[in-house]
């Protein structure tokens, strides 16, 4: 003999999902709490570096481009 087994209400896996929903934002603003906040002086510095750092790594892409195209150009100029 089987058991029947009661079907669930809508509201039941609502009730769920939002109970779920709930407890991970709880979760996450616990976890922003013990995040330590930069200052207003260290973030400018950080800023500073990244902007600095992404400077100097585009300048080194440019001038890579830059050769390659000149090479690629003068070989091709030699070999037509």
């Amino acid at each position: 003999m089987t058991k029947s087994v009661p079907a669930k209400k809508e509201s039941d896996g609502f009730k769920l999902r939002w109970n779920n929903t709930k407890q991970y934002f709880v979760s996450v603003y616990n976890e922003l709490k013990k995040v330590h906040w930069p200052n207003r002086q260290q973030l400018v510095a950080y800023t500073g570096v990244v902007l600095v750092s992404v400077t100097i790594v585009a300048l080194i892409i440019w001038l890579f481009d830059s050769g390659l195209s000149l090479l690629l150009e003068a070989l091709f100029k030699a070999f037509a």
